[in-house]
């Protein structure tokens, strides 16, 4: 399929060093700092995720020259639990932006939507030959009522959006492949007990205490072995759908220029970027380390600004790769 993105946007939450404010969300302080982030983003109070949506969505329009009466698709990829329950953000960014003719799907398999998106896209250009133009937008606003943006993972969230335009026929950042790996063994790993419908809230309930790493542990049992074995599995299997990525389109993965991986911590990303023989200068290293986790947002979001810097160059071969909750294993490639 022959699509390739025209043009991106961005809304990000207020910058905050890490060092000055991690103590408001964990005693150990010290482990936070190992991590090697420097800087989060969060929104204020009355910030949603579709308005961090909404505003990168528009920003990407704008620079595209594009108006949003002219979409024929809205994707939506989101990475926590949207504003409200029995709702469709995918629909509501849809109307907010004034895309009325766009069909809107939305994408929630947590941090790994970011990627995965570019396959849906895919698809409906395929299986819909009048649709012309599509924007893709991935999104994270932490809800701190269930989760610590720095104590429930080894990853510090940061709240923002990063949109992208595609368009059927573009010569920029074209579309090559993607390839996704699933292990429904792990669909219990980030399970929130209260609030679905097996255990709904009642009226005047207070939710659980935000989950934290040590409530994770439990899936292993508090079984350090266990849970490093799983490390390594979630490392190897980036490897190997970033393999699987380059064989679909034949070639290896020593041919790549760039692999954008989630805004992991450094430990990890050194780790994962070992397992793929990639330098971490030709990786996302720094813009992680700058500017936190945003889950499903990540790898647009440094897309444009790989792109924004100078860092790509005509028939660079660009991954995308990652994972997310579920658990999914991600790749898509792109060529500049």
């Amino acid at each position: 399929m022959d699509y390739g993105l025209m043009a991106f946007g961005s809304a990000l939450g207020k910058p905050d060093a890490v060092a000055d404010i991690a103590s408001e969300y964990t005693e150990d302080v010290e482990r936070v700092r190992e991590y090697g982030y420097r800087t989060i983003h969060r929104s204020p109070d009355g910030v949603g995720l579709t308005d961090l949506a909404v505003d990168a969505g528009r920003a990407a329009l704008d620079e595209a020259g594009v108006e949003a009466a002219e979409l024929d698709l809205v994707v939506l990829a989101i990475t926590d639990i949207p504003e409200y329950l029995y709702w469709d953000p995918a629909a509501s960014l849809q109307d907010r932006l004034g895309a009325h003719r766009a069909e809107a799907v939305l994408v929630a398999q947590g941090c790994v939507g970011g990627i995965t998106c570019f396959d849906l896209l895919a698809g409906r250009f395929a299986t819909h030959p009048e649709y012309r133009k599509a924007l893709v937008v991935g999104a994270n606003r932490t809800c701190e009522a269930y989760w610590n943006r720095m104590d429930t993972h080894s990853l510090l969230f940061s709240d923002g959006a990063a949109a992208a335009v595609a368009g059927r026929g573009h010569p920029g950042l074209r579309w090559r492949a993607s390839e996704v790996l699933t292990d429904g063994r792990y669909a219990d790993l980030f399970l929130l007990e209260q609030g679905g419908a097996a255990d709904p809230f009642r009226g005047g309930e207070e939710p659980a205490p935000a989950r934290d790493a040590w409530d994770l542990m439990e899936f292993f049992d508090y079984d350090a072995e266990r849970f490093e074995a799983f490390i390594d599995l979630m490392n190897d299997r980036v490897r190997e759908v970033v393999a699987r990525a380059c064989k679909r389109i034949g070639v290896s993965v020593s041919d790549l220029a760039r692999v954008v991986l989630l805004n992991d911590n450094l430990s990890t990303l050194t780790k994962v970027a070992d397992k793929l023989g990639v330098p971490l200068d030709r990786t996302n290293l720094d813009l992680s380390m700058e500017h936190g986790h945003f889950g499903a947002a990540d790898h647009i979001l440094n897309l444009r600004r790989h792109r924004a810097s100078g860092d790509f160059r005509a028939g660079d071969l660009i991954a995308l790769a990652g994972m997310g909750r579920g658990m999914h294993w991600g790749c898509t490639l792109l060529e500049c």
